[in-house]
């Protein structure tokens, strides 16, 4: 299948600390992929290397074939960004905007625009400057989608969306990709919102990749084994078995990648009585806290 999206050997680092180093992944045609990861872990900076804001310290990003720092007129037509929900042109309304925006490509679909903006019941009179930072995301989300791109770049797609708003957007963004075989790369602080849009994950910690996988696979192999343990001054040392643990109250959490009795094995070690043992099947958010941590 093809790669929309092909980085080869990223590392990049502010100063003396390192952000990641030799970092490869791809991004096939028709894949949705969530970039997830702690905040200062390199997720806006991989993004601002895809859309060639940021040139890397070593490594090169390909989209359509070409480096990302000089992409052709062709291939940006191909691409639409969503930088952390910005828009310019405050002092237009969104019949103004739209109109503006529809000028530069020769492919808008004012009717994607104009479905959103509806389903989200955005009002035709307010001025961009005087929206909530919510409504202005919803509005360059709508300009993204008339553009029709082949790929879609969205940094926190989410951010000042409600609930309610979150999920429609989400189940509407999901079938207008599905339906027209779509790309995207997306990023968000908000992972229930990820669970319900993305097909494949990668996360970040810091300095690297921890793990590429799809969603499913992750969710139906990494498991919480918890049980009672009267010793709250629990230690374990982090490997292969144990990718993380906490105590609270008087339970013992592990989570692994291992299976149950594996699992047992490893916590024996450490002459630990196991009573009242619970496998537990992890959501995407508590799967993405088990494996980096809470802190």
């Amino acid at each position: 299948m093809e790669n929309i999206i092909e980085c080869k050997g990223l590392s990049h680092q502010y100063g003396n600390r390192l952000i990641y180093e030799n970092l490869d992944f791809q991004v096939k045609k028709g894949q949705i992929l969530g970039l997830l990861g702690k905040n200062g872990t390199g997720k806006t900076t991989t993004i601002n290397i895809l859309n060639g804001y940021l040139k890397p310290l070593k490594g090169e990003c390909l989209i359509f074939g070409e480096d990302s720092q000089t992409l052709s007129p062709m291939v940006k037509s191909k691409i639409g960004f969503l930088l952390e929900g910005h828009i310019q042109y405050g002092f237009m309304n969104i019949v103004q905007i739209e109109k503006f925006f529809a000028q530069f490509y020769s492919n808008w679909k004012r009717e994607a625009y104009w479905e959103l903006m509806n389903k989200l019941k955005v009002s035709q009179k307010q001025k961009i400057n005087s929206m909530s930072c919510g409504q202005r995301s919803q509005v360059a989300l709508g300009l993204i989608l008339a553009q029709d791109p082949e790929l879609m770049i969205l940094d926190d797609f989410s951010m000042g969306l409600d609930p309610g708003y979150r999920r429609l957007f989400i189940e509407y963004l999901r079938d207008w990709a599905k339906s027209g075989s779509k790309t995207i790369f997306t990023t968000s602080h908000i992972i229930q919102d990820m669970e319900y849009l993305i097909d494949d994950c990668m996360i970040m910690d810091y300095g690297g990749l921890l793990i590429s996988t799809s969603v499913d696979d992750f969710l139906n192999t990494f498991k919480c084994y918890s049980f009672k343990c009267g010793n709250k001054d629990v230690f374990i040392e982090k490997n292969e078995v144990v990718k993380n643990y906490d105590v609270f109250h008087d339970r013992l959490s592990i989570y692994s990648f291992a299976s149950k009795s594996r699992v047992i094995e490893e916590v024996k070690k450490y002459e630990l009585e196991i009573t009242d043992l619970d496998e537990k099947r992890l959501n995407l958010e508590d799967a993405f806290i088990g494996l980096t941590g809470k802190y």
